[in-house]
């Protein structure tokens, strides 16, 4: 229109419909508002969860440096370029890194801050009262009408106080309401323990996230290899491998000790598709709560753990510990005792690594392997035929050098590198293998010294765990499967019945049913109700004719009525609608 100026609608001014908006600025409080909204949404919780999912992937690609250092400084060794750059991303210490740490946080506030506003709001409605009574009940998903014949002298008032006992003996929190008017009704509704459950759900999510937090700042676990005869203390230095949380203190550490008195494998014998199989691992053990407690024997075995000083200790191998006497070439002993080897085969076939970094004038060193039940096969070559040790025997190759161990660098026990040693024995050389059975001596070529192969002993490979907060992870866990449980199959619902009495004196009662959300089983409800109401007002009355009088009428007693039985030319409404005419949101 002609005439407006520039601080018109369409002027210059920016407000028009082709200037610029212009949007408020926030300000400090107000973005802080913002953020703190956005972290708290469900959609970023979620967000958050599959991103630290994501977030642990690398924990499985690199080696980690808490469980396995020598590792990591084998990998940065080879991987001189790419390195120290994986390091300073801290992908070798995934878990405890800054980026994974931070994920973690923003998860958990996330969550307390989707929490806690629901909380309130459930406590709110469920002090508040059931929704107000539809002026349409007929509108509603599942709709019923009765007529109670006039000679059961009930009134509308009191007929509405009896259907509220009894959907109060439901399950129902109730509200009578209009009993002055001529229609009168009532308002129930139950299923707030979905929502109870949801919330349970959780808020004992958090708590596990808590409890691992926990575990992870003060647990620690621990490998110990224990032979037959010998004792584990529990101190840093009596572990083979150890594994602190991040506020870990030695202070932790309760002061039991272990001794391993014998150890026993029971094999099958019988079967003979499984013969020499394993069947039952037994560790017997004697137990020390204290350096001053009395001593008591404890039975180890698989799957059924020891728990001692708030540690649990399982058992998760065991195997052979060939006992080895070494002597150097001046005659003094080098080594001498049980050596542990690693189990190959079900047969126990067992790698074998001996190291005497004390011989003298030369370190001396051996690789080979032990044989329970030593046998030849065609080719000549050894073997072990059973896994109970019948026909023991030592095959060895034999090495002098500089074993590596004065370094400071830490290395395998169980791998002996060989590339800057001497080999002396071995089936390439003149001077053969080494091949002892029990009680033999061997003297190495050169007067480099001797082994002898003094017995055998089994020993047990112990994984010990600390976590002081395992209890209430539990106990969280099995909360929140239960709060899921009760939001998947629990369900909300609301029930309104409205009386009225009909111009001939009967009382006419409608009901409708309506559900918060997806439930399958609001028929079978409605069922119940009217199955309820039936049994109160009409059990063992005839069938009632209606005169079709009055605003009220509804059909004979025993017939259930649809919002289309009723109406056959309206449609049903909309959801928005149905919501506003129930109160649903309220």
């Amino acid at each position: 229109m002609p005439g407006r100026g520039k601080g018109g609608r369409n002027g210059a001014g920016g407000k028009g419909r082709g200037g610029d908006v212009q949007l408020p600025s926030l300000g400090p409080l107000g973005t802080l508002r913002w953020a703190w909204t956005q972290l708290t949404s469900m959609r970023t919780a979620l967000f958050l969860l599959l991103l630290l999912a994501v977030a642990a992937v690398p924990g499985s690609l690199f080696p980690q440096r808490p469980a396995n250092p020598a590792v990591v400084t084998q990998y940065l060794k080879d991987n001189p370029d790419t390195g120290p750059w994986l390091d300073r991303l801290q992908l070798f210490d995934v878990y405890s890194s800054v980026w994974f740490s931070a994920i973690y946080l923003l998860l958990f506030i996330s969550l307390i801050g989707c929490v806690i506003p629901r909380a309130k709001a459930h406590y709110r409605a469920m002090r508040s009262k059931p929704p107000r009574t539809p002026k349409r009940l007929s509108r509603l998903p599942e709709y019923g009408t009765l007529a109670v014949p006039a000679s059961s002298g009930l009134t509308a008032a009191a007929a509405v106080k009896e259907a509220a006992q009894m959907l109060r003996k439901r399950g129902y929190r109730v509200d009578v309401r209009d009993l002055d008017t001529d229609r009168p009704s009532v308002g129930a509704e139950r299923g707030f323990a979905k929502e109870i459950g949801n919330l349970v759900f959780h808020t004992a999510l958090i708590g596990v996230l808590i409890c691992i937090a926990v575990g992870g700042l003060f647990g620690y676990s621990g490998q110990k290899v224990v032979v037959e005869g010998e004792s584990f203390v529990n101190t840093l230095v009596g572990y083979d491998s150890f594994t602190p949380g991040t506020s870990f203190t030695e202070q932790q550490l309760a002061p039991y000790s272990l001794t391993l008195d014998k150890f026993s494998v029971r094999f099958d014998r019988e079967s003979p598709t499984h013969y020499g199989q394993p069947l039952d691992f037994t560790a017997d053990m004697t137990v020390k709560e204290s350096p001053d407690a009395a001593e008591h024997t404890e039975t180890l075995k698989v799957n059924a753990p020891l728990t001692i000083g708030g540690s649990r200790v399982y058992l998760v191998g065991n195997g052979y510990a060939p006992v080895v006497t070494v002597r150097d070439g001046e005659g003094n002993i080098a080594l001498q005792g049980p050596v542990v080897s690693v189990p190959s085969d079900g047969m126990y076939t067992s790698l074998m690594v001996i190291k005497a970094p004390d011989a003298k004038p030369d370190q001396l060193g051996f690789v080979g392997f032990f044989l329970p039940t030593a046998m030849l096969d065609e080719q000549g070559v050894s073997y072990s035929g059973d896994p109970d040790p019948i026909n023991p025997q030592l095959n060895l190759n034999a090495y002098y050098g500089d074993l590596g161990l004065d370094d400071g660098v830490p290395s395998n026990v169980y791998v002996l590198d060989t590339e800057d040693l001497t080999e002396i024995n071995s089936r390439n050389l003149d001077a053969g293998g080494i091949v002892l059975g029990v009680n033999e001596t061997y003297e190495l070529p050169d007067g480099k010294g001797s082994i002898s192969f003094d017995g055998i002993k089994r020993y047990a490979a112990l994984d010990i765990h600390y976590d002081p907060a395992k209890i209430w992870v539990l106990t969280f866990a099995t909360l929140s499967l239960a709060g899921l449980a009760a939001s998947l199959f629990l369900a909300r619902r609301r029930v309104w019945v409205r009386t009225g009495t009909h111009a001939d004196g009967r009382i006419m009662v409608e009901y409708g049913l309506l559900a918060r959300g997806e439930d399958q089983r609001l028929a079978t409800e409605a069922a119940a109700v009217r199955d309820l109401l039936q049994k109160q007002w009409l059990a063992g009355a005839g069938p009632v004719e209606d005169n079709g009088a009055g605003g009220t009428s509804a059909p004979g007693a025993g017939q259930h009525m649809t919002d289309r039985d009723e109406e056959p030319g309206a449609s049903a409404d909309s959801n928005a609608a149905q919501e506003k005419e129930t109160g649903k949101d309220s």
